[in-house]
């Protein structure tokens, strides 16, 4: 099995290279109506040049996955700000994208913990809606539409999981339909297991991301190996090889919380179980030392009998 790795946003390898600088309302409010253009353009293209330099990191290194930061754009969609966030970086949009294209990197976002199609409140999903299309229009601005891919968790199940499932079935098809087809969905660790987002994923046709660490902390019904050849199907529309989210526990007590590194032993149970259902997996690091975290794995991964590194974030396993 040839296994692809990435890693989220942040190349901690790289000096001061934080793709997340922000602006808050309040400081926002507080200023000239010259100054907050100032600010905005100043943050933005900081985060611009921070996220072009993290993708020549990944280029260099030979690391064909990256996870944009949704953070790039300081207060995009907040109702009361709404600014161009395109036009004046028209030219760095196109670079970026253009690094992806020419690295042959495989790109997505993952929106905040705020995208939520499970709520009963109507103000909710009109901002879910407005960040999913958020995420698309720096996608398009990149040229990365009909490859880059938004993911988010299913929600929250607001005392009534049943009823919280059919809200989301219902209030996903208010996406713009472009949008929604670069869209996939997560298991978490705490409401909708690995199961339950299949089935929403298979009748919606939604590619699953799926979590080993969400799932080893919320157990699905049955084993995951039994669902992995499900799991991986979903993805079959999309001409690209199943992607998974890979960290592990920080220790027992904090079970959910991601660790600074990837624990080999975690690990690799389930990269043996992958090997059983696809020949082809791209894995994303959700480590907290970030590209640090992906090359220490990828190391000791390398070092198994067996697996061959074939580059610097690629192994044949």
């Amino acid at each position: 099995m040839r296994i692809r790795f990435g890693y989220v946003s942040h190349a901690l390898t790289l000096w001061e290279a934080r793709p997340a600088k922000t602006l808050t309302f309040k400081r926002y409010s507080n200023m000239t109506k010259q100054e907050r253009i100032d600010k905005l353009h100043e943050v933005t293209r900081a985060n611009l040049y921070n996220t072009k330099r993290a993708l020549w990191l990944n280029r260099a290194a030979e690391i064909p996955l990256y996870r944009f930061s949704s953070s790039i754009v300081p207060l995009a969609t907040h109702p009361e700000v709404e600014w161009d966030y395109l036009t004046p970086f028209r030219e760095e949009w196109q670079e970026l994208g253009e690094i992806v294209r020419d690295a042959g990197l495989r790109t997505s976002f993952h929106p905040g913990q705020f995208t939520l199609f499970t709520s009963d409140k109507e103000h909710v999903i009109e901002n879910s809606i407005r960040d999913m299309e958020f995420h698309y229009k720096m996608l398009e601005a990149m040229g990365l539409e009909k490859e880059g891919y938004i993911n988010i968790h299913i929600g929250g199940a607001y005392g009534d999981k049943s009823l919280a499932l059919e809200r989301f079935k219902k209030n996903i098809q208010r996406i713009p339909d472009e949008v929604r087809s670069q869209m996939t969905i997560e298991n978490d660790d705490k409401t909708y297991t690995g199961e339950e987002t299949l089935e929403v994923a298979e009748l919606a046709d939604i590619p699953v991301m799926f979590d080993y660490h969400h799932e080893m902390a919320n157990l699905s019904s049955v084993s995951y190996e039994h669902l992995l050849e499900r799991f991986f199907a979903t993805w079959n529309r999309t001409g690209w090889p199943p992607k998974v989210h890979l960290s592990s526990p920080k220790n027992e007590k904090q079970y959910r919380s991601h660790a600074d590194f990837v624990e080999l032993e975690f690990a690799l149970p389930f990269l043996k179980a992958c090997r059983e259902v696809t020949d082809e997996l791209d894995v994303m690091i959700e480590a907290k030392e970030k590209d640090r975290a992906l090359m220490k794995f990828v190391d000791e991964l390398a070092a198994v009998r067996g697996v061959k590194r074939l580059a610097g974030g690629i192994v044949e396993f």
